[in-house]
């Protein structure tokens, strides 16, 4: 490198003529790079000792090569994903599928269940308009590319009878075309493949000979048609919901080209059998397995999970079906058919409607799992806990076996392996309230907030159940002062809190004496759009009015008052809630301890109005918010006279108060006089 004694001046070089500064940069910037990369082609490196005794061992106890790692390769997705995970929830916040419009956003369990249905509504309009008009969406400007939001090709481009419409017919699961077209193309003589009519089968199965468009409910004819059937075979089916589920008819479609193969495979035969099950078909659907046997055809893994899981509907004894369950799991080692995780589920599912064979099989069932190799799901757990709740009463018996699960299952991060797999945390949950046991309920917590088990929670209607249940057992057995703080973490963001669970709230203020918070929390109540809910006011009313306060608290009760009394107005010329006794009493004692007197008078004419009887000693209060100055001396007899048009027995009592304690008049004497005497009158 240059030395600073051969370094020429920088000022020097500029101020020489016909130097520019541009060309010096460009000469002394190679002058540098040259040296520099002269310097580091014979660099040498000072190492201290224990810097070398470091680089022995390392070399010592090396036994591979290194391996240079290959290039990352990062998603498009990872930057999003990176910059999301530097940002926390924001518990003052709605949920983030309702923050496109904050005007709009839900505040009550009301709202936001007509938000989501609202939501899903517009996706599917919007979808519906996407798919039909595809010419307008022929430009993706989106990066990363996402499928599911361009249009789908949903119009049928082959219109000649040909095995590859009816393909084209089975992809746009096009139920009702694609048998018309199968149907076409044997009256033509064409010969369908097997593997085309594999799908077809399939497509007939999974929607019960109806198009998916009708799959939420049957036309009126097939529901008259489902109704004879299920009374025809009356007997077989016990419970309300049989109706509903059974839409599978005799000879549809699927039975009928079933019938016509020449050769019927076990993939035909897993179709029509899962199809069967899904659709109510239980026995037919065990009747044509025995049919599958008796052609020395093999099972596969799906028919014998439907079968399992439909033995409880075929047996009414719970030893019957439990013997049902275990021959079809012998079946399977005959058949040398491995089962996977659904298979284990259905069996534990199917415990569950086996009463007391549940508890002696299913941790049996679990073991074998186990030494399969098969992971458990959280559904798996779900099945033992209901089966064991069943089978014991309430009690520490009932924790006994939630504690066990969350021992295994502290830690671990969970993916979706059954669509039961969202139900587990509510039932543990259940279990946690029903017990009163907090601890492990805050371990259920725990795990949910583990990684990404939230997503485990389900919809959004589980997702208000369990945090109802966790935010009951905080408020029955933790401090208050836990029971705010978890408050404001799972409201609104997580949890629209019911009437009952805002009930729940006022009793552990109430226990821990922190009534001072109700007029926060009534404003809660407000917003949340429970303030039309009678018991719920009543409630708060009757825990503000029963105690004396400080003056301070007062004065905020006696504001959360006022706020209350504009819930019982009319709106739309409707009230929004009826006025009882009790409320009218606990406002108008509210106001008088706030030296509200003006207001409580008002209160007081809605007792005459409404033909209501006040409480005695409410009168009383009157009286005594009077020797201050409160009351005049004309309202003092009125309220007398208000005592003696109920015929109330304390009319003589207050009598004679407003004559010692108010300055009267002689006619207002007279009227007082006359009130007091009836005290004798009555006697």
């Amino acid at each position: 490198m240059v030395s600073p004694s051969q370094k020429p001046s920088v000022l020097t070089n500029m101020a020489a003529p016909g130097r520019h500064v541009g060309h010096y940069i460009q000469r002394n910037g190679r002058l540098l790079r040259n040296n520099f990369e002269q310097l580091w082609s014979h660099r040498s490196f000072v190492c201290t000792p224990a810097l070398q005794q470091q680089a022995a061992e390392a070399n010592k106890d090396s036994t591979e090569s290194v391996v240079i790692p290959r290039k990352k390769t990062w998603s498009k997705e990872a930057v999003l994903e990176a910059l999301a995970a530097t940002v926390s929830r924001d518990p003052t916040a709605h949920p983030y599928q309702f923050q496109d419009d904050s005007f709009l956003s839900p505040r009550t369990s009301m709202e936001f269940k007509l938000y989501s249905l609202s939501q899903e509504s517009g996706r599917s309009a919007a979808k519906y308009f996407v798919n039909n008009n595809p010419k307008f969406f022929t430009k993706d400007f989106a990066e990363p590319h996402i499928p599911c939001l361009m249009p789908e090709t949903v119009s049928l481009l082959l219109e000649e009878t040909s095995e590859e419409a009816l393909r084209e017919r089975i992809s746009l699961r096009k139920v009702t075309a694609a048998v018309e077209m199968y149907d076409q193309l044997l009256q033509a003589g064409t010969a369908v493949s097997i593997e085309t009519t594999r799908e077809l089968l399939d497509l007939l199965c999974l929607y019960c000979d109806r198009d998916p468009d009708q799959e939420g409910g049957a036309p009126p004819e097939e529901e008259e048609a489902a109704a004879a059937e299920v009374k025809r075979r009356k007997g077989r089916f016990r419970r309300a919901s049989d109706l509903l589920r059974f839409t599978w008819k005799e000879n549809c479609n699927a039975e009928r080209i079933f019938n016509l193969l020449p050769e019927r495979d076990a993939r035909c035969c897993s179709a029509l059998i899962r199809g069967m099950v899904k659709h109510g078909a239980y026995a037919k659907a065990f009747s044509l397995y025995t049919d599958m046997l008796n052609s020395r055809l093999t099972a596969d893994v799906h028919i014998f999970n439907a079968l399992v899981s439909a033995a409880p509907d075929v047996r009414d004894k719970y030893n019957e079906r439990w013997e049902l369950i275990t021959e079809l799991l012998k079946q399977m080692s005959q058949q040398k058919v491995r089962p996977n995780l659904l298979t284990f589920n259905s069996v534990l599912k199917a415990l569950r409607r086996c009463g007391y064979v549940a508890k002696t099989q299913a941790l049996c069932t679990l073991n074998e799992m186990k030494a399969m190799g098969i992971d458990p799901s959280l559904a798996s757990f779900d099945h033992i806990l209901a089966a064991f709740s069943k089978a014991a009463p309430l009690g520490q018996g009932n924790t006994d076996k939630l504690q066990a699960v969350m021992s295994e299952l502290a830690g671990t991060s969970f993916t979706c392996k059954d669509p039961d797999d969202v139900l587990f945390f509510s039932t543990a949950m259940r279990i946690c309230v029903d017990n009163k046991d907090l601890e492990l309920g805050y371990k259920v917590q725990s795990l949910v907030e583990h990684g990404e088990n939230w997503r485990l929670l389900g919809d959004s209607y589980q997702q208000t159940v369990y945090y109802g249940r966790f935010f009951s057992l905080l408020c029955m057995m933790e401090h208050i002062d836990v029971v705010l703080k978890w408050y404001k973490q799972l409201v609104p963001s997580l949890y629209y809190p019911n009437p009952q669970g805002l009930k729940d709230l006022l009793q552990a203020l109430d226990t821990d004496g922190r009534l001072d918070m109700l007029p926060t929390i009534w404003k809660d109540i407000h917003s949340l759009g429970h303030d039309n809910k009678a018991d719920l006011v009543e409630e708060l009313l009757t825990l503000m009015a029963r105690d004396r306060h400080s003056a301070e608290v007062q004065q905020a009760f006696a504001a959360c008052a006022l706020e209350v009394k504009r819930a019982f107005l009319t709106e739309r010329g409707r009230p929004r809630l009826e006025w009882s006794t009790a409320s009218l009493s606990n406002i108008t004692a509210l106001l008088l301890r706030a030296d509200k007197t003006p207001q409580a008078w008002e209160m007081l004419q809605l007792f005459q109005s409404m033909n209501r009887v006040p409480d005695e000693a409410l009168l009383e209060d009157f009286l005594s918010a009077g020797a201050g100055g409160g009351v005049s001396p004309g309202r003092a007899v009125e309220l007398v006279q208000m005592s003696a048009a109920f015929c109330l027995p304390a009319t003589p009592r207050l009598a004679t108060r407003a004559l010692a304690e108010f300055q009267v008049t002689e006619d207002q004497r007279a009227v007082l006089s006359a009130l007091e005497a009836t005290e004798e009158t009555s006697d």
